[in-house]
């Protein structure tokens, strides 16, 4: 026997979904085998001194192009094998020495009553609000953001929103109607979102209407660079508790063609990466990466993409405990 009492055949360094001893530090798995979870954390339901869950919503309903982003939790998860064998090389610490974080799988829905959903997933987030468990939420197409933010404004009240898309995704709308394009404007409209200390980042289609949303749409970015957007993010939202939502067509499609309504013109994986570094300090109490659809990928870079925005929020919500 070896390894804690466990034979040979079922070590402690493998599966690590199920067999982590410890919830704290990083340790390396082989990564084309073993049990999925995101970055290899353990897979539970028990939120018990748990910092931050991990949750897929695999919820394509509200599309209006292209489905396939059920399929992304998956993917994502899947693709951060690749990453989770060692620590995130940007940052001077591993959040998993300072954080708890699991994976607590996927939220259950019927998908024969869509008009239910709404609900379900506000329901199922409430929980993790009134546990004081930060959640990053793997989607999904991007309306999972709008219950997911009803949950959190239950409890903190007005939330700002930082936004990075190539959609602002709040056309107007009748109240009720699920839609990916939309949730934002029922958000400010409902005063979910305070629109006052919101901004929307990489927008590159067509909305007259800002909603009093601050938008710095794709033309402004590419003039004005990272560290100046940046900059704006935080004279924006301030010491204000804030939602990160990141739909992975902000990326161009050259760097993630597996979405469902890509958009040229946009930006890379690096820019991307960036930008959420700088989110280092804020007050953030929830995050989601949004709209990676498998069927459209190529060689998974897509879902590598998600994987890799995801690790770096997970990074820059640690950081404002440093």
């Amino acid at each position: 026997m070896s390894n804690n009492g466990k034979s040979a055949a079922t070590p402690s360094t493998t599966d690590l979904a199920f067999t982590r001893e410890s919830p704290y530090g990083t340790k390396a798995e082989p990564t084309y085998s073993g049990a999925l979870s995101f970055l290899r954390r353990r897979y539970t339901k028990d939120l018990d001194g748990v910092d931050v869950a991990v949750i897929g919503v695999p919820f394509d309903l509200a599309t209006t192009n292209r489905p396939g982003a059920r399929l992304g939790p998956r993917a994502i998860r899947a693709a951060s094998t690749g990453l989770a064998w060692a620590p995130p090389y940007a940052w001077p610490f591993d959040p998993f020495e300072k954080l708890n974080v699991i994976d607590w799988g996927d939220v259950f829905f019927d998908q024969g009553e869509p008009h239910k959903i709404p609900d379900v997933l506000t329901k199922a987030y409430a929980e993790f609000v009134d546990r004081n468990v930060t959640t990053l939420t793997l989607g999904g197409d991007h309306f999972v953001s709008y219950p997911i933010l009803k949950a959190l404004h239950a409890k903190h009240g007005p939330i700002s929103l930082i936004h990075f898309d190539a959609h602002s995704d709040t056309w107007a709308d009748a109240d009720g109607r699920i839609d990916h394009g939309t949730m934002f404007y029922h958000a400010a409209k409902e005063g979910i979102v305070d629109v006052n200390s919101s901004i929307q980042i990489g927008m590159r289609t067509l909305n007259a209407e800002t909603h009093g949303y601050q938008v710095l749409d794709a033309r402004w970015l590419h003039k004005h660079g990272v560290e100046a957007c940046i900059q704006a993010i935080i004279e924006r939202v301030g010491k204000t508790k804030c939602y990160v939502s990141f739909d992975i067509d902000f990326l161009d499609p050259s760097y993630a063609p597996g979405t469902g309504t890509p958009v040229v013109g946009g930006f890379s994986t690096h820019i991307g990466l960036q930008l959420i570094r700088g989110l280092a300090g804020l007050d953030i109490i929830g995050m989601d990466v949004v709209e990676v659809a498998p069927p459209f990928d190529v060689s998974d870079i897509t879902a590598l993409a998600g994987a890799s925005i995801a690790q770096e929020m997970l990074c820059a919500f640690a950081s404002k405990s440093i």
